[in-house]
């Protein structure tokens, strides 16, 4: 690690940055407003912020590019990466919940950013994202785990190939002494980290003798459940049901409420790529299913959705920036579909329709900032609608 004295440049100025600028207060800041005052020719360590794309110039334009991870990578306590698409923050807070006994921090991409988590805390937790792992190129976690690899930020990244590449970048910097769990289709990957693959919970549970019948947690949390407790027992070889059933899904998240109608309503507005929407709605596939469906897609490639959800009972109202895109599939597929381009205009059609023995969902399967200004905005807004349904 540098000192707090040393010069770097530090390309970004919000969370991550800030944070940063506390801890190295040589540090400068930049932004593409100071595109005119920037070096290119610097040698310096410039620290990429992870919401600054590839494609940026000042990124384009500049040597020794790296991470925040990269900058504590040789004092990072014991540490655990969790990535993948989706469950990535879920899966992060219930190992958080299971290791804070002894000693855990949790940040990163959640939370406390990187820099100002105690360096003496004798375990690190991180939600680690795709941008920040593209720029980590010394760093390395001792424990890694990857959720399911799913289409999204393809606007960022340039396609689903270089997504995948950063997932799965930590597995070429791992050594002998580490270990990784991810999924099946990469169990071919070249890694020194002592692989552990799986297809599904159930193969989990079989390699870590784990009883899934114990846990009260059901897709799609219980991946992530079981995902938590594979880590205490690589660690602690401990499994602790009654400790992870005490822990609480943030809101957002598949969150089922009723109206003054008694009617059931779900606010899955975290769901903002495509697998968290297909994962969201197994467990009603045997319902009648009215979805709110768009946003910014981010370029991802949306018709897994629709062939998931062709043969269902299934009603869909398209908002959001991507609506006619929504419309254009659901009349492909054939799936009845209500063109509605804002929230209000889809509860009011859901209430007109919604009954007892039918259940409606907020899970969008897109990016809230077209319209709102967080997915949270935009699942408190679903849920003052239903509520104001008379």
């Amino acid at each position: 690690m540098i000192t707090n004295n040393e010069k770097i440049r530090i390309l970004g100025k919000g969370i991550t940055a800030l944070a940063l600028k506390d801890k190295f207060q040589n540090a400068t800041l930049y932004d593409d407003n100071d595109f005119n005052t920037y070096d290119l020719n610097s040698n310096e360590l410039t620290v990429v912020s992870p919401g600054i794309p590839p494609y940026n110039e000042m990124v384009i334009n500049s040597k020794n590019l790296i991470s925040d991870y990269d900058l504590f990578s040789s004092i990072m306590p014991f540490s655990i990466w969790i990535s993948g698409t989706n469950g990535k923050t879920t899966t992060t807070q219930m190992c958080q919940h299971l290791l804070k006994e002894y000693g855990s921090l949790y940040g990163g991409n959640i939370g406390v950013p990187l820099s100002h988590l105690d360096e003496k805390a004798s375990i690190w937790i991180l939600e680690t994202s795709s941008f920040t792992l593209h720029y980590t190129n010394n760093s390395k976690p001792n424990i890694y785990i990857l959720l399911p690899i799913s289409e999204d930020h393809i606007t960022w990244h340039g396609s689903f190939e270089e997504y995948k590449n950063a997932k799965l970048k930590p597995l070429s910097l791992m050594n002998e002494n580490d270990i990784a769990i991810i999924p099946n289709e990469f169990k071919n990957i070249k890694t020194n980290a002592f692989l552990i693959t799986y297809k599904n919970s159930d193969e989990l549970c079989s390699h870590f003798k784990i009883d899934k019948s114990k846990i009260k947690f059901k897709e799609p949390f219980l991946l992530d459940a079981i995902l938590a407790m594979a880590t205490r027992k690589i660690m602690f070889d401990e499994v602790n049901y009654e400790l992870i059933n005490e822990f609480v899904i943030d809101k957002h998240k598949v969150e089922e409420f009723k109206d003054i109608k008694n009617r059931l309503w779900i606010d899955d507005s975290k769901a903002t790529n495509v697998d968290a929407t297909i994962n969201a709605i197994v467990p009603y596939k045997n319902k009648n299913i009215h979805i709110i469906l768009g946003g910014d897609d981010k370029g991802a490639n949306l018709l897994p959705l629709f062939e998931s959800i062709k043969n269902l009972d299934i009603n869909v109202y398209a908002i959001g920036s991507n609506t006619e895109k929504i419309v254009k599939f659901c009349n492909e597929y054939k799936i009845n579909i209500e063109s509605c381009t804002y929230l209000n205009i889809a509860v009011e059609k859901i209430d007109l329709v919604l009954n007892e023995n039918s259940v409606a969902m907020l899970s969008p399967a897109a990016a809230s900032l077209d319209q709102f200004k967080s997915y949270a905005h935009r699942g408190n807004e679903f849920k003052n609608l239903v509520h104001s349904l008379s």
